[in-house]
């Protein structure tokens, strides 16, 4: 069974007039009411761009990434709001090492960038995914690669800057490696992730890590037929106090799968 419903399109890009183009990543409403998301590619120096929009279809690009040296390029992941009324986001590509960066944006435009990756040994690089705003205050992220082991990382950055990286994955049977997605804080106050590769199965992980950086791996994936397998999305928490989830492949049919623990 089937239904249709009336679509409106708000606005479509057009990247040769200096607007972005192939907008991947979700949209945030801000606490202005108008709706502010991200672009991988177009703007006027076709590496990206922060734009808004409100319900009537009313766009502005905010911001042209430039790929230098001093900011980011390509967003991937959408955006979030602070408390401080400012978003905050990562970028997979540009900065000060070419590793991705964390920056703040006003709703104005005014970008400051927070912080350039630099990858293997020290911390990650590569962020694909948003960030989550702790109860500390502190953003939460991933990295899909870097860390001490090449596999990816896990880290908190505050509204200045100052990046500590909480967890680099080693990809053996006991842990994953290359977290895509982003973290979500428990009710119990602890941030919960997956990870697309590693694990018992080297099919992916479900784990959980607190604001110190223990982490413990609730779930190895093994794959068809009995579960999925690969997870690139985020979880989300229910209301009935359980995690709920998808993997791109794995489950009966190999096509992938809705799960919850």
């Amino acid at each position: 069974m089937s239904s249709s419903g009336a679509i409106t399109v708000l606005h479509s890009f057009n990247s040769f007039f200096g607007e972005g183009a192939v907008p991947i990543a979700g949209l945030v409403q801000g606490s202005d009411g108008h709706f502010y998301g991200t672009t991988v590619l177009g703007g006027t120096h076709f590496q990206g761009t922060i734009f808004k929009i409100d319900a009537s279809g009313n766009f502005t690009t905010v911001h042209a990434f430039s790929g230098s040296l001093s900011e980011g390029a390509n967003p991937v992941a959408s955006l979030m709001q602070g408390s401080d009324g400012n978003f905050y986001g990562t970028t997979p590509s540009g900065g000060e090492h070419f590793q991705g960066t964390v920056f703040r944006i006003t709703a104005a435009g005014d970008l400051t960038l927070l912080h350039s990756f630099s990858g293997y040994p020290a911390e990650g690089g590569v962020p694909f995914a948003a960030l989550v705003q702790g109860i500390d205050g502190n953003f939460y992220g991933t990295t899909a690669v870097g860390g001490e082991h090449f596999k990816g990382t896990v880290f908190n950055i505050d509204a200045a800057g100052n990046v500590t990286t909480l967890h680099s994955f080693n990809g053996s049977p006991d842990e994953g490696a290359n977290p895509v997605a982003g973290l979500v804080q428990g009710s119990d106050g602890n941030f919960y992730g997956t990870t697309v590769l590693g694990g018992m199965h080297f099919r992916g992980t479900v784990f959980t890590i607190d604001a110190t950086g223990s982490v413990t791996t609730l779930h190895s994936f093994s794959g068809s037929p009995d579960e999925g397998a690969l997870p690139f999305a985020g979880l989300v928490e229910g209301s009935d106090g359980n995690f709920y989830g998808t993997t791109a492949l794995g489950g009966a049919n190999g096509a992938g799968t809705v799960f919850s623990f």
